[in-house]
């Protein structure tokens, strides 16, 4: 999954002598550590003040179902257990993974993973005792800013929302990250439909032992009057956050008895009626690949999933 950058060679008999006497296996490996330790977005080690970079995982069995971590382990390798869909700018807090894109000042995907337990709200925790806030792990090039939303017409919208991380305190707080947020339409998308789809998510976790989610936007392109497809989505603030005209969340469901089912979603980013069922929003995940660039879930394999979008697929 991983591919490190191509390193050159030292010219000349220096090489020659390197690679003399078996060291061929060794050179290998050098390359490979430094072609990590300078591959773009993914800073490595602890000078990110706001979340923590980590390394993603770089094999698997893909014919197979990744196991669960083992009791113990640390809580990225349990929401990331089924794959990164992708490397750009990765950043881990206590109980979400998210990719941010540096271009569009919002996330490129947010990953969680829910549990009947994970969900449940302790006392005193509460999402009015949370700030929007600038994350200052991204370079101060590409943050986006409270001041870019005000009187934009958008709410700060919650890729990992705050109603399932509330365990701690800490926990919510770190949902409210703008590194965390895109621009949504507010009245009928983001405080209706989208937060029904949210629940719904959450009630998830009643059926399923694990609930597996990764959310993001989309820029769709549409047709115009002259018969071209374009792509256009506004931008706001003096970062020039952008809109997305689209958002996804695609999730996986594994019940007690290991069986895995597959549901993906894309709504569009304005004002939905209430009464429309999330049904209506269902799409083929592959649809959502080619869209987003990215590859959901892809240390399990398709032909392990008993239903996809609550329909029985032909392996079963």
């Amino acid at each position: 999954m991983f591919k490190g950058l191509k390193l050159g060679f030292v010219a000349g008999a220096t090489v020659s002598t390197f690679l003399a006497g078996g060291a061929a296996e060794r050179w290998r490996r050098v390359q490979e550590e430094r072609a990590l330790h300078h591959t773009p977005c993914l800073p490595i080690g602890p000078k990110v003040s706001a979340a923590t970079a980590i390394v993603p995982y770089q094999g698997g069995d893909l014919a197979g179902v990744p196991p669960e971590p083992q009791q113990g382990a640390n809580r990225i390798s349990q929401i990331m257990r089924f794959g990164f869909p992708g490397l750009d700018t990765i950043r881990s807090h206590s109980d979400y993974v998210l990719s941010y894109d540096r271009r569009n000042r919002v996330p490129h995907w947010v990953f969680e993973h829910l549990t009947k337990e994970s969900i449940q709200q302790e006392e005193g925790v509460e999402r009015a005792n949370s700030v929007f806030k600038e994350d200052t792990s991204i370079h101060e090039y590409f943050r986006s800013k409270n001041s870019d939303y005000k009187y934009s017409g958008y709410d700060r919208g919650h890729m990992a929302p705050a109603g399932n991380h509330r365990r701690n305190q800490e926990m919510c707080n770190e949902t409210f990250f703008l590194s965390n947020m895109a621009p949504q339409v507010g009245k009928g998308f983001n405080r209706d439909k989208w937060e029904h789809l949210e629940r719904y998510a959450r009630k998830m976790t009643k059926l399923y032992k694990n609930v597996y989610i990764c959310t993001g936007p989309l820029y769709l392109p549409k047709q115009e009057a002259d018969g071209k497809m374009y792509v256009k989505y506004e931008v706001i603030g003096a970062n020039h956050v952008s809109v997305p005209t689209h958002f996804f969340k695609v999730i996986v469901g594994e019940t007690e008895d290991h069986q895995l089912e597959m549901e993906a979603f894309v709504l569009p980013n304005q004002e939905i009626p209430d009464d429309t069922p999330l049904a209506n929003f269902q799409v083929p995940v592959d649809s959502v690949e080619r869209a987003a660039g990215l590859l959901f879930f892809d240390r399990l394999s398709r032909d392990k999933l008993v239903r996809i979008n609550g329909k029985k697929t032909g392996w079963f």
